[in-house]
């Protein structure tokens, strides 16, 4: 049972970003976004099998739905609006690509420059993961299992490493798949992220 929650989550993923570029797109022959399946495949078997395999804990936790109990009312909103401003700006990167056209596409360096900040927000992140066990998806207070404050690995570094590697990583994919458009976008899921920050530690500290 464990083994398929672990292969659920690649499929998932692999899933929802398939359909979020590649449906709008209207075509299958996009190359760059066939390469990004791959970095993301790539990606989530190295977390998988890295990070979650030795914290089933943690995997049934980032498991959880987006709205939970003792989740405060702040928390809830900000969580469906960050989920609804990531999907939002992937689904925008294809409709910019292949039909709006809203500015000129980067570069090969540019572009290239995307997915390797792409690939560092997610290892940052995955850093995250392996760091601290209580990372659960949404602001609460996880009495039960005795939550404490993480200042080790990465954590020794930044307070928040999931949300800082959440930075490049939603910068990086639109630069990668070549809208300038869609990594200006960014600011909002970026935006709403700080706004997130700030209200996790006003929560954490009481």
């Amino acid at each position: 049972m464990f083994t398929f929650k672990l292969i659920f989550g690649v499929v998932l993923n692999l899933a929802i970003f398939g359909v979020f570029l590649f449906v709008p797109a209207g075509t299958l022959h996009w190359w760059r976004a066939w390469a990004f399946l791959g970095v993301v495949l790539a990606a989530e078997v190295a977390t998988m099998v890295g990070v979650f395999s030795t914290n089933e804990e943690l995997l049934n936790e980032r498991y959880k739905p987006p709205i939970q109990k003792g989740q405060p009312l702040a928390d809830k909103v900000l969580t469906v609006a960050l989920v609804v401003a990531f999907c939002g700006v992937v689904y925008f990167i294809p409709l910019d690509v292949f039909r709006l056209h809203l500015t000129g596409k980067p570069g090969a360096l540019v572009s290239f420059a995307g997915l390797v900040l792409f690939a560092a927000g997610w290892l940052i992140m995955s850093l995250g993961f392996k760091e601290n066990a209580f990372a659960a998806p949404v602001v609460k207070h996880q009495e039960e299992r005795h939550q404490r404050v993480i200042d080790t690995g990465v954590y020794g570094v930044v307070r928040h490493p999931l949300h800082a590697g959440a930075i490049p990583l939603l910068i990086g994919m639109p630069l990668w798949l070549q809208s300038y458009a869609a990594a200006l976008l960014a600011i909002v899921p970026i935006g709403i992220l700080a706004a997130r920050i700030r209200f996790e530690e006003e929560f954490l500290r009481r």
